[in-house]
């Protein structure tokens, strides 16, 4: 663990109160605010009228910047946010674009409030520039936002803010991202909040500055202008809404905005029972060279009508593998808005005061200065997030409407490979830079009423898209050779998860290696588990083909569809590498699909009938995996049923029981836990039963559950388990399903590390109902 620099805490950033920040504001700094009773005096309909004009406020706002940006990451793939928050900072309005930064962008105003309003000072036409990740804004460096204070009448009225991801700002390894980093000063320079913007002019020098650190500058340069233009879109909505209908009216509606969305959360929350629940997840290798499993843990409690997270117990940061509070911080966003918040409005700034958060610093997903953070939104923070979402599925599956929200984990990871070399189509050669952008389509987790989307987007990124093939094959020197949907590669379930999908491109227009960086997890110990039993989905995997035949199979007019056919010399890449493609060279790709619901052997044999028919999955894993044996297309009902029994007989066989049975159970009065438990009276703590059979699995007073449990290679989770986990890392890892011992129903089904804490005592310790 790196030691902190002495006077880096001046760069760290926490939630604040925000009357204790109005208190200690400097009286050169005014700023616009409004009763209670002027809040209350909102008649309904004005409310409505200016609440959704300020949501349009944003959509316009993403709308300037998308058209002013040059990149794909902007233009194509919507990884940027934009907010409206209050004088204070609190966020009124959020984006549906990348969720993960709604965690973020209150912190670097609270920052900026504290530490900059008396120098250089706080005025009208300023914005300010920032990526510094411990103060906030974005989770990495890459993350850059530009924020300016919007004033009226001389006072401090709101603020809008434009954030992005931007291709490369410097440091050692292509796009900002050395898979060696072993803190932060091998990567980009983190800016804390400077004023790149004063009085409506743009100040040059830092302009210059902020270019100068870029391998592709113009693309930097014209980013940041189009965010100056998203917010100068934003400030003139907000002033003509203040015009039409005054300020006290729309602040008032404003800070309600905020209040009504807490009020909202909490009576979600309070009509839940109490009750704690824990996951735990793992990075595989912190950085290029490393074999090691690195853990991120958290128990989540929810009491009355709040939420605490606690992470206690996550491993020290290490690698390049650590976000910091802000990046822990967006990935609880990231799970709370569409599971808890999905039929709420997101002001954020409301939703936030619901739930408390509890870390160690020093710790994967609460790092300190000067720990590398260049994996931080797409390693930690993303992990944290699917965590999350793991406790806030496993409290509302007890409800039977709130359980529609109920999801497993999806697209675990953005799998990293950026590209660079020389472009030598044109006339003159020029160098180039690429952030392979396919990964958006990653696969949704599956429900307890549906399927996950195959190849859906990701969870963080509601409006996410893929980039267009042809638009790459002309921005770089690349040709696709495919671009598809990967059979099995969902999670299996009673509920399939979403598909994931692979794609493989050659140079084309180059006659140099270009370089190629790697970063992603998941491929030894899968990151996108399954819950009530059904299974995690496929393992990532990057391969590159050496010693291709690719260039004599286009010359003789075949296009390639497997790596078989192009090399026999498959490298598989590591999690994080520097590498090289050379010109004749292939590199494929193979992201994540979503996590299955249910036990696989209670599908629907129709559905899975219905999967082989439109290649979803292989029959292979139709009959291992889901027990249906499928004859010219049709469900052989009778083999199902004997293959089906003896799956069940296998999983009897091959596993061993912890604990005692203790009968049969009345489920008249039985209350849903999950897919396949249910809690029934009796017991000094709360008895836990099967929900198909009846059997008393125990109670939690008494400790871990009495479940048969079976540990054995990662592969028997099914197919999609496609990388070899000694590949990757030294520890063991196995795939570890919890049966009931009488119906041998799976009630937990994950591969994971050989140490990894025991589910039966888990529930035991933590599924504890209250209410």
């Amino acid at each position: 663990m790196t030691m902190p620099i002495p006077g880096s805490e001046a760069f760290s950033s926490r939630p604040v109160d925000p009357g204790e920040l109005a208190r200690s504001l400097p009286s050169s700094l005014p700023v616009h605010s409004v009763t209670q009773e002027q809040i209350d005096a909102l008649d309904p309909l004005t409310y409505e009228v200016v609440r959704h004009r300020l949501w349009s406020v944003t959509d316009e706002m993403g709308e300037a910047l998308k058209r002013m940006s040059g990149s794909p990451i902007v233009t194509d793939a919507n990884d940027f946010d934009f907010a409206i928050s209050d004088e204070l900072g609190q966020e009124v309005q959020v984006g549906l674009y990348n969720t993960m930064l709604v965690g973020a962008v209150d912190l670097a105003i609270y920052w900026t409030l504290r530490h900059r309003a008396t120098n250089p000072g706080i005025e009208a036409g300023d914005m300010f520039l920032t990526n510094d990740p411990w103060v906030g804004g974005g989770l990495h460096q890459n993350d850059v936002m530009v924020y300016q204070p919007v004033f009226h009448d001389g006072k401090l009225f709101a603020w809008t803010s434009a954030i992005a991801h931007q291709p490369d700002l410097g440091g050692v390894g292509l796009g900002s991202f050395s898979p060696a980093a072993q803190d932060v000063f091998s990567e980009s320079l983190p800016t804390p909040p400077v004023k790149v913007v004063r009085g409506g002019r743009l100040q040059r020098d830092v302009a210059d500055l902020w270019v100068r650190r870029s391998r592709v500058p113009m693309l930097i340069g014209l980013d940041l202008r189009a965010k100056i233009g998203a917010n100068n879109v934003g400030a003139e909505r907000l002033h003509a809404l203040i015009e039409q209908y005054g300020p006290d009216t729309v602040k008032a509606v404003m800070k309600r905005m905020m209040s009504d969305a807490e009020s909202r959360l909490r009576a979600k929350l309070s009509a839940l029972p109490d009750g704690s629940w824990s996951a735990t997840g793992y990075q595989d290798q912190s950085h290029e060279g490393d074999r090691g499993l690195h853990k991120i843990t958290v128990t989540t409690t929810k009491t009355g009508d709040h939420l605490e997270f606690d992470f206690t117990g996550t491993d020290p940061q290490a690698g390049v593998i650590n976000c910091t509070y802000a990046g822990m911080r967006g990935g609880v966003m990231l799970a709370l808005l569409p599971i808890l918040a999905n039929d709420i409005p997101w002001s954020a700034g409301g939703l936030m005061r619901c739930f408390d958060l509890v870390t160690e610093e020093g710790t994967l997903n609460n790092a300190t200065f000067p720990a590398a953070v260049g994996r931080g939104p797409i390693g930690p923070a993303w992990l944290t997030g699917s965590l999350v979402a793991e406790c806030l599925s496993q409290m509302l599956d007890r409800d039977l409407e709130l359980g529609r929200n109920v999801q497993a984990t999806c697209c675990g990871t953005w799998d990293t490979a950026v590209i660079a070399g020389l472009d030598e189509r044109g006339e003159q050669p020029a160098p180039f830079l690429n952030i392979l952008m396919e990964p958006m389509a990653g696969g949704y987790g599956a429900r307890p009423h549906a399927d996950g989307m195959d190849t859906g987007g990701l969870f963080c990124i509601p409006l996410g898209r893929v980039p267009d093939v042809e638009m790459t094959e002309f921005l770089y020197p690349v040709l696709a050779l495919w671009r598809r949907e990967v059979p099995d590669s969902g999670g299996p379930g009673r509920h399939r998860g979403g598909l994931g999908a692979s794609v493989a491109f050659t140079p084309h227009g180059t006659s140099i290696p270009m370089g190629l960086v790697l970063a992603s997890a998941g491929k030894a110990v899968t990151q996108n588990q399954g819950l009530s039993g059904g299974h995690p989905g496929n393992t990532g995997l990057d391969v590159v083909a050496r010693r291709s035949r690719v260039a004599e199979l286009l010359a003789a007019g075949t296009m390639p569809s497997e790596l078989a056919e192009i090399s026999d010399t498959l490298e598989p890449g590591q999690n994080y590498a520097s590498s090289y493609l050379a010109p004749g060279e292939v590199f494929s790709m193979t992201w994540q699909g979503g996590g299955g619901y249910g036990d696989p052997l209670a599908r629907e044999p129709q559905a899975v009938a219905r999967d082989l028919r439109e290649q979803k999955i292989t029959t292979a894993a139709a009959l291992a995996v889901y027990g249906v044996v499928v004859a010219d297309g049709e469900v052989d009902e009778t083999a199902t049923a004997a293959e089906r029994a003896r799956l069940r007989d296998v999983r009897r066989d091959r596993s061993r029981v912890t604990g005692r049975t203790g009968g049969k159970a009345d489920l008249g009065s039985a209350r849903r836990v999950d897919d396949n438990l249910v809690e029934v009276a009796g017991g000094s703590g709360t008895t836990i039963a099967c929900a198909h059979c009846a059997e008393v699995l125990g109670d939690t007073a008494d400790g871990p559950l009495a479940l048969a449990v079976y540990e054995g290679a990662p592969t028997e989770a099914g197919p999609q388990i496609v990388a070899t986990a000694a590949d990757y890392v030294d520890a063991e890892v196995v795939f570890r399903q919890y049966c009931c011992p009488s119906c041998w129903t799976a009630v937990s089904s994950a591969v994971v590390p050989a140490d990894h804490p025991d589910h039966a005592a888990t529930i035991g310790r933590l599924t504890v109902a209250t209410g």
